[in-house]
Order: structure tokens, then sequence, then C-alpha cells
């Protein structure tokens, strides 16, 4: 058997049929721009329309999440962010760590922030629950227990946090 992860995909729009090859999110990201080429709607939907790929992610936050043998990690190297950015970014670490396939489930419990934040247990919980309160993160509660994730809004909410102050 084959560890090949390419994905084939063949899209016929009109008298126009493009063939594109590559891994999935490179194959997504082609037809999607393809088809908003095409398809002025498209283009028009894609103005309103908010999403972060994982590959968006690695983008927008590569100066501070990294993938490590003990798991998704926030590094700072020096910078100074707030508990509540910290939180934030771990989340993000963990969606772009699932996504890839390098962690399991969807979602982090409050001891494993605390473990991988180095946190303060309270700390965790007092910030956990502001970022719940304004739609930045979700709270799942499943038979393992209390799990966080980022929503599509917190990760708006992060990278304008972050952006203003990379700002001199």
């Amino acid at each position: 058997m084959s560890d090949n992860k390419n994905v084939n995909v063949v899209v016929t729009y009109g008298e126009t049929t493009v063939e594109f090859k590559g891994t999935p999110e490179t194959v997504m990201e082609s037809v999607l721009r393809f088809l908003a080429k095409q398809v002025p709607q498209l283009d028009l939907a894609k103005k309103i329309s908010l999403n972060y790929p994982a590959s968006e992610l690695i983008e927008l936050y590569s100066d501070y999440i990294k993938i490590t043998p003990e798991g998704p990690r926030v590094i700072t190297e020096g910078k100074k962010i707030s508990d509540k950015d910290l939180i934030a970014l771990q989340l993000v670490a963990c969606k772009v760590a699932n996504e890839l396939g390098r962690a399991d489930g969807n979602g982090i419990s409050p001891q494993e922030l605390q473990t991988s934040t180095a946190l303060n247990p309270k700390s965790v919980s007092s910030r956990l629950s502001e970022l719940v309160k304004v739609g930045h993160v979700d709270k799942d509660s499943t038979d393992q227990g209390v799990k966080y994730r980022i929503t599509t809004q917190g990760i708006h909410w992060l990278s304008s946090t972050l952006l203003k102050r990379a700002k001199p």
C-alpha cells in the first residue's frame, strides 16, 4: 500500500476543463481559486465568508505556534503576550494539529491547557470563562470531560489583537 496522500480533481465548468493534483490542501485552494475566477458570484460570496483553513492559520500564527513531539505548543520567544492571548494561541495550535492529523480530537481540557501553557489553574479557568462569554471559545461537555476549542470569531479576534500589538 502506498502512503501517497495526493488528490487528483478534474473540474469542468462550461467549455473549460482543468485538472488539479497535489496535497488535499493545495488542491482545495486551487479549485476554490479557479471557481472564484470562473463564477463571479462565488467571488462575491468569498468576500463575506470567513473561514480559516490550516494553511492560513499556519501563515498567521507560525511565529507563535509549533507542533512538537510533545504536542502543539506556543513558543513566544521573548514576546510579551497576555494569559488570554496565550490560551487562545494554544487553542489555535491544537486546531492546527488536529487538522493536520497530528492530534486526536478537536479541543483541549483545562488541565491540558494548564500543562501546555504553564499558567496558574485559576488564571486558565478565568480566561477561558471570559473567552467563552464573548464567543471566542466554545465549551463542549463530553463523556471524557470538558473540552475547549477556538471559534472562527476567536481566530479573527486573536489575529487582530496580535496585529495591533505588532505595529510600532
